[in-house]
C-alpha cells in the first residue's frame, strides 16, 4: 500500500493443490505494512459452470515483520468463504 492506493505486485494462478507457490520471487522484498491478496474466485468456479455468491474475494492484511513466513489461506465455497493466517 502507498498512502491509500493499493500497488500490484505480483500475480498468479493456483496450482492444483491450490497453492500459489510462486507468487513473489525474492525481489522486491515485502516491507512492514499493508497488503492486499485479491482471489479472482468467479473464474475458478465458471470452469466448472457453478454459480458462487462470492466473484471476488480481498483479503487485506498487516505485515508487522516482514522476514517472518506467512501463509493465507483462502477456504472457499460457492456460498461462503474464511481465511486466517496460517502457519
Amino acid at each position: 500500500m502507498e498512502g491509500s492506493a493499493f500497488v500490484t505486485l505480483a500475480s498468479g494462478k493456483t496450482d492444483s493443490d491450490g497453492r500459489c507457490t510462486n507468487l513473489l520471487a525474492a525481489e522486491p522484498r515485502l516491507e512492514a505494512g499493508t497488503y492486499k491478496v485479491i482471489f479472482n474466485t468467479g473464474e475458478y468456479f465458471e470452469k466448472d459452470e457453478r454459480d458462487t455468491f462470492y466473484p471476488v474475494v480481498e483479503i487485506i492484511f498487516h505485515l508487522a515483520k516482514p522476514d517472518e513466513h506467512y501463509h493465507i489461506p483462502l477456504l472457499l465455497s460457492p456460498w461462503s468463504y474464511t481465511t486466517y493466517r496460517g502457519s
